[in-house]
């Protein structure tokens, strides 16, 4: 992904569709090949593999969706998706949605389109009209998050499942140094696929370890030596630890706004800040605040300062964050997933003409 250099959310929009069109030729012939020498019963496709789900939907097995994203189909009362703009209700409301549904969904089937249907064309599949129509396609989508998480909707997609947040990783002892925390812990990461995020680490480097907590943080995409540490007792700066053994004893995390590090805080009813600095960020930061889980605070509005407060108005909001952690291990996550899927492959095998 290089959407971090573009100059404005549209060309950054821009050069991450182009990212997706480019890898989806290679998919084909990666998944028709796996396809040949595996024999698989079904197939679980990522949601950002545009030509993976074509050569899934071509190939006639039984093929689900990885969505581990907010989903940006349209409904009645949900903002468009981009953005992060708020619900917002009456004429007004649904004004303002109709207007910039159109604007943002003409802009990105032009963006999507063009790459899609080309390589559907060369499968033998009918060329698609809009780029909703890809989550339409699977004949189940696991979605990854909980209801109570996402904006309430008249109607789900009847592929569509809710199955909670995919938080498995390798199990990992927690750091020897962990144990001398003695202080509430602040966790802050930045995005392990680069963006300008870089701010997130020196706002939080600056202005929390003199607050009386003990900041834990993780550059990922930028060389610890890059940064300036001022109070080397009450820090800990790492390029990668595995999040889970800290995120059980965080106060509060502060991240960028990517799903995997801020479901798994909610998940353990840990209140989040939400610094969201581009692609589907936006609309979890808006998403968290709307829950009343977390905070969301603008990249331009991020200083030393206002960090401190977005923190300190995050850790009232503890009663929210736990009530989607009960919401997000309700969903059932791996569980409910095995379940869906071999739920799928049996209605196939019964019925192999009927969609799920």
């Amino acid at each position: 992904m290089d959407d971090w250099k573009g100059n404005s959310p549209l060309q950054a929009i821009e050069l991450a569709m182009k990212t997706f069109g480019d890898r989806s030729v290679p998919e084909v012939d990666d998944l028709q090949s796996a396809i040949r020498q595996s024999g698989p019963d079904m197939l679980v496709i990522d949601t950002n593999s545009w030509g993976a789900q074509a050569a899934a939907e071509a190939s006639g097995l039984p093929w689900a969706l990885f969505q581990p994203y907010f989903t940006y189909l349209p409904e009645r009362g949900v903002p468009p998706f981009g953005p992060g703009f708020p619900p917002m209700k009456g004429p007004a409301g649904r004004m303002r949605d109709k207007i910039l549904s159109k604007l943002i969904f003409s802009k990105l089937n032009k963006l999507a389109l063009p790459a899609v249907n080309p390589v559907r064309l060369k499968l033998g599949l009918k060329p698609l009209s809009t780029i909703y129509e890809m989550l339409n396609r699977p004949d189940l989508v696991l979605y990854y998050t909980s209801a109570e998480l996402d904006y309430p909707r008249e109607q789900w997609p009847a592929n569509f499942r809710f199955v909670g947040p995919g938080l498995w990783s390798p199990e990992a002892e927690p750091p020897a140094w962990l144990d001398d925390a003695k202080l509430p812990i602040a966790l802050v990461t930045c995005s392990t696929e680069r963006q300008s995020d870089r701010p997130i680490l020196e706002a939080a480097l600056e202005s929390l370890p003199g607050e009386g907590f003990f900041v834990v943080a993780t550059s990922a995409a930028y060389k610890p030596e890059e940064l300036e540490v001022k109070d080397l007792l009450n820090v800990r700066l790492e390029r990668f630890i595995p999040h889970d053994p800290v995120v059980k004893r965080a106060s509060v995390v502060i991240c960028h706004g990517g799903m995997g590090i801020t479901q798994r805080a909610l998940f353990h009813g840990v209140p989040v800040v939400v610094i969201p600095f581009g692609r589907d960020q936006l609309e979890v930061a808006r998403r968290v605040e709307f829950a009343g889980a977390g905070v969301r605070l603008m990249p331009k509005k991020l200083t030393g300062s206002t960090l401190k407060k977005a923190v300190q108005d995050a850790l009232s909001l503890k009663e929210g964050a736990v009530r989607i952690a009960s919401s997000l291990r309700a969903s059932g996550s791996d569980q409910t997933v095995a379940a869906l899927i071999e739920e799928l492959q049996t209605q196939r095998q019964q019925q192999p003409e009927a969609s799920f």
